[in-house]
């Protein structure tokens, strides 16, 4: 197989996924014939051919896929006028404390947070798959350290944890006064 035939394949192949296709599934595609160092230039290569379009390829914590560029997105959402799931203050502000503070007790959320942490706050985290039990702290009880997953990357558009906003720009986003009237 030529390398833009290859090329072609993996192009189809991402646009048509539903989830962001990690390199050694796209290997899959060539009987792992091909190399994942190879495959990769040939995403790069595909990232250029579509950049300056209303579509970009975008490489994610999950792997990598296609999604529509920032400037369309709000001309797309007319076509799925779906209303985006609304979190409460509570769920927010233990998932941030999660993301920045990994790996953290429940305990250490409710000190930082001045509340205790309802149960189904944290389940409401795992049955997103953005936070799981990521191991156990060594003192009495052992109690259960929590962390982000790579969905939570991948549904918050980031390769890694280091690309989270600085927190201070992450309190003004999420802590934003709101106007009285």
């Amino acid at each position: 197989m030529d390398l833009s035939q290859a090329k072609c394949v993996l192009e189809a192949a991402l646009l048509c996924a539903s989830e962001p296709l990690p390199v050694k599934m796209l290997s899959q595609l060539f009987d792992h014939q091909l190399e994942e160092p190879l495959i990769l230039e040939l995403l790069s290569e595909l990232r250029v051919c579509w950049s300056g379009r209303s579509m970009e390829l975008v490489e994610l914590a999950t792997g990598w896929r296609f999604q529509s560029c920032v400037n369309v997105r709000p001309f797309l959402e007319r076509l799925n006028p779906e209303k985006p799931l609304r979190y409460s203050r509570a769920i927010i502000e233990t998932l941030a404390i999660i993301a920045y503070k990994q790996p953290v007790s429940r305990a250490e959320i409710e000190a930082i947070r001045g509340v205790a942490v309802a149960s189904n706050i944290v389940k409401v985290l795992e049955d997103r798959e953005w936070v799981e039990v990521v191991g156990y702290r060594e003192t009495p009880g052992r109690p259960s350290l929590l962390g982000t997953t790579q969905r939570f990357l991948s549904d918050m558009g980031l390769l890694r944890l280091s690309d989270l906003p600085i927190l201070q720009e992450a309190e003004s986003i999420l802590f934003m006064p709101t106007e009285t009237k």
